[in-house]
């Protein structure tokens, strides 16, 4: 098993919507519960700390040309990409403007993209993962979103701009504004409504908003959080 990453700072990362209260955004043993299939083609998993989500996808499922920088981690099988509040995702010391900022203002966002050598489930054990396998064309769907994301400028391919928040991930310059209408959990709505898939963005602002409808959806293979 990969050690597992710290991860009350992941909660906190992904916790600026629960700020001032303002309605807006176990380890691999624990059983899984089956439910039923979702589609015939790729298997993405949506990971969850309780505050923050993330999207698991295999590498060798993505389409030509997909995510080139994903060629930043050579070795790593499974990568996993976030998006959030530039400044509060990427400082290591929070500041009270920097944080007041990110709950009540739009401001620039970033991209984390984590080189997985492991699936999701060992090297995040504490963090629920639900997985779900796609049809082919959801799935091409889903990839280009995500790969939209990023702020190339024109460019093929862009540059890291900061180091991860683990030895095996790095920040991106990404498209939009976050803002507690726009979290990290309604970027990952998105995505999934992007695919296709019969989810709610409105309102999905905090990790358990999207987890609900996730967890209730035909096909999908829960592995609950928990230490």
């Amino acid at each position: 098993m990969i050690p597992a990453p710290a991860l009350p700072r992941r909660r906190f990362l992904g916790g600026l919507a629960g700020l001032l209260a303002l309605p807006a955004c176990g380890d691999g043993t624990v059983p899984q519960r089956r439910v039923t299939g979702l589609g015939s083609g790729p298997v993405v998993h949506i990971t969850s700390t309780g505050w923050h989500t993330g999207v698991v996808l295999t590498r060798a499922d993505l389409p030509a040309g997909a995510l080139p920088e994903a060629a930043d981690f050579p070795d790593a099988p499974w990568l996993e990409v976030g998006w959030g509040d530039r400044d509060f995702y990427q400082t290591r010391e929070k500041t009270l403007a920097i944080t007041l900022a990110a709950a009540l203002l739009p401001t620039p966002a970033t991209i984390h993209m984590a080189g997985l050598r492991g699936p999701p489930q060992s090297v995040f054990p504490v963090a629920e993962v639900v997985t779900l396998q796609l049809a082919p064309a959801a799935f091409v769907r889903l990839v280009a979103y995500i790969d939209a994301a990023f702020d190339r400028g024109g460019a093929a391919r862009v540059a890291a701009n900061a180091p991860g928040l683990y030895n095996f991930s790095l920040f991106y310059p990404a498209m939009g504004t976050f803002h507690l209408l726009n979290t990290c959990n309604v970027w990952t709505a998105r995505a999934l409504a992007a695919a296709g898939l019969p989810i709610k963005t409105f309102g999905a602002s905090h990790a358990e908003d999207l987890l609900v409808q996730l967890r209730a959806m035909p096909g999908v293979l829960v592995r609950p959080g928990g230490r």
